[in-house]
């Protein structure tokens, strides 16, 4: 499947939000690209345009193209709860955002790689699907043979495992995923309120 892989720099500036992580660049150019600059008047945005930036934040965020993106709103208005928290659940439960999470990637598309190239196994099981939805208490691992990948061991090296929802084994090189996150859990500025409305014309 397609993915973005264009200048990130340039997608974070657009929403004046380091959304794909730690940036040095957009630090210096905080603010949205074009040949003026900051300097440039920008009107108000219309409703519309607001909803639309906020899914697009959303999927450039979590790395989903818009046909899976839809059908995990399509899933999350069908469960029970608040659709817009249970759509940013679902992204938080894909195991390329875990393997994140957890640490052993600095990036998520990092962790997509990793996945996809068979690194990570789940519950001893090598699950090679980015989308793959983790569940409470199943166990995320570093394949034995891939433990000592530089990317892997750099990764860990610098992570800083704080979430509630994970707990992590460094020298197992393995962690739990051990509750779906609740809204307030996740740090991700993303209003899926207006993602809801823009689904729900």
């Amino acid at each position: 499947m397609a993915r973005y892989t264009g200048p990130k720099t340039k997608i974070a500036r657009k929403f004046s939000e380091a959304i794909f992580g730690e940036d040095k660049s957009f630090e210096k150019r905080n603010y949205p690209p074009g040949q003026h600059g900051n300097n440039r008047r920008r009107g108000k945005k219309s409703e519309y345009a607001v909803q639309l930036a906020e899914k697009q934040k959303a999927k450039y965020t979590y790395g989903i193209l818009e046909r899976q993106f839809r059908n995990m709103y399509d899933k999350a208005n069908r469960a029970p709860g608040i659709t817009g928290e249970v759509l940013l659940q679902l992204c938080e439960s894909r195991l390329d955002n875990v393997v994140y999470r957890m640490g052993i990637s600095p990036s998520r598309s990092g962790a997509r790689q990793l996945v996809g190239h068979r690194h990570i196994t789940v519950n001893g099981n090598i699950v090679n699907i980015p989308s793959f939805q983790v569940k409470p208490g199943d166990v995320i691992a570093v394949r034995e043979k891939s433990k000592s990948l530089e990317v892997v061991t750099n990764s860990l090296q610098n992570a800083n495992h704080v979430y509630e929802w994970i707990t992590w084994n460094n020298d197992k090189k393995e962690g739990t995923f051990v509750a779906v996150p609740q809204r307030l859990q996740i740090p991700e500025n993303i209003n899926t309120q207006f993602i809801v409305e823009l689904y729900s014309k």
